[in-house]
């Protein structure tokens, strides 16, 4: 695959096999970044911010009915959708999530009902069962892990509740333990991340990852992309260091401290969200490092991240769009009607370089 740019996005092809197909340009934004949440909100409707569909032409790949499901056909304006978040909402991606998700309740006049685990799974777990008990009709969940939910999934399924998870999987059968699953394509981003890392390294050297919180599939695969490609096009660039900075700020910094202190030559760092990224240049900056460095190459595309490009901190962002609402809420409002629905609903991503990333600031989060 060629350097990273803005115009590495597949062709955008059909989402669905019925019903979704006019419906998916959709726009939804209610963003913030943490640094910025105070004091500069984004509308929800920002151009050119929205998710696009990437999925396989139609007619290819299993989708989902509500008959085949076992649930029954509803009207989405009358009923209750319960929204599970799982991490505190210091995090940029969570706000925009959030964000998103109410914002496109609102738009729609569906009742919301919304639970934030804090980064606690057992806490998700209890939430979730109180959304079911407090009436919710349909499930929207953001997974903090992608195992050990078959309590939720047992008392869904006894009373009928379809669900949608979005950004992370979980460990269970589409179309009979939920409905769908939307997303990016996470073992693509780790080659393009590689790529980005491979043009800015020149392709040799020690290079560190900063992990993602272990226990779901995004760290997983982020990093299955990123090694696969590099063995593939780089085999001068070494992996020398790997530890989890659990997809935070603060872990990421501390992390590339001790780094810092055992690998002095290293020449570059794949953070697996932008966050760890940050906290890695705030420890170079705490090292008396120079921008650029050590190349940083990220995965999100949050505002601050993006502004470390322009800033020449960071060396490219692959884009994992968390503007989620309407994607999730058509697929519900498709499903229940009785149309088809896909069981994986993968998102187009696009990136930040240097080339764009002060043009395109505004789409960032």
């Amino acid at each position: 695959m060629k350097p990273i740019a803005p115009l590495r996005r597949t062709s955008v092809r059909t989402l669905l096999a019925t019903g979704l197909v006019t419906s998916l340009a959709l726009v939804s934004g209610c963003a913030k970044s943490e640094d910025s949440a105070d004091k500069n909100s984004s509308s929800a409707g920002q151009g050119g911010s929205g998710q696009v569909v990437a999925s396989p032409d139609s007619g290819s790949g299993p989708t989902c009915t509500v008959d085949a499901y076992g649930g029954k056909k509803l009207d989405l304006k009358t009923a209750t959708v319960g929204f599970s978040q799982s991490e505190k909402e210091a995090n940029p991606f969570r706000i925009a999530e959030t964000a998103s998700l109410k914002a496109e309740a609102k738009r729609r006049g569906v009742k919301l009902l919304t639970a934030n685990a804090q980064s606690q799974f057992s806490k998700q777990i209890s939430d979730v069962q109180d959304l079911i008990a407090k009436g919710a009709d349909l499930l929207v969940i953001a997974p903090l892990n992608s195992d050990g939910w078959e309590p939720v999934l047992r008392t869904a399924s006894a009373k009928h509740i379809p669900i949608v998870t979005v950004d992370r999987k979980i460990n269970a059968t589409a179309c009979k333990d939920y409905v769908s699953f939307i997303g990016s394509d996470f073992v693509e981003q780790g080659k393009r991340a590689a790529d980005r890392m491979i043009e800015a390294t020149g392709g040799k050297g020690e290079i560190a990852i900063l992990l993602g919180a272990a226990g779901n599939n995004v760290t997983t695969e982020r990093t299955q992309g990123f090694e696969d490609r590099l063995k593939e096009k780089a085999p001068g660039l070494e992996v020398v260091f790997k530890q989890t900075g659990e997809f935070a700020r603060e872990k990421g910094q501390s992390v590339t401290e001790n780094l810092i202190q055992s690998k002095p030559g290293i020449k570059g760092i794949y953070a697996e969200n932008d966050e760890m990224g940050l906290g890695a240049v705030n420890a170079l900056k705490g090292a008396g490092k120079k921008a650029g460095a050590v190349k940083i190459v990220t995965i999100d595309g949050t505002r601050n991240a993006v502004q470390g490009i322009v800033d020449g901190w960071i060396d490219g962002v692959i884009e994992s769009n968390p503007r989620f609402g309407p994607l999730a809420f058509q697929t519900l409002d498709t499903f229940t009607q009785g149309g088809k629905v896909a069981q994986d609903i993968v998102i187009e991503d696009s990136a930040y370089t240097t080339a764009n990333a002060k043009s395109d600031l505004g789409k960032a989060y």
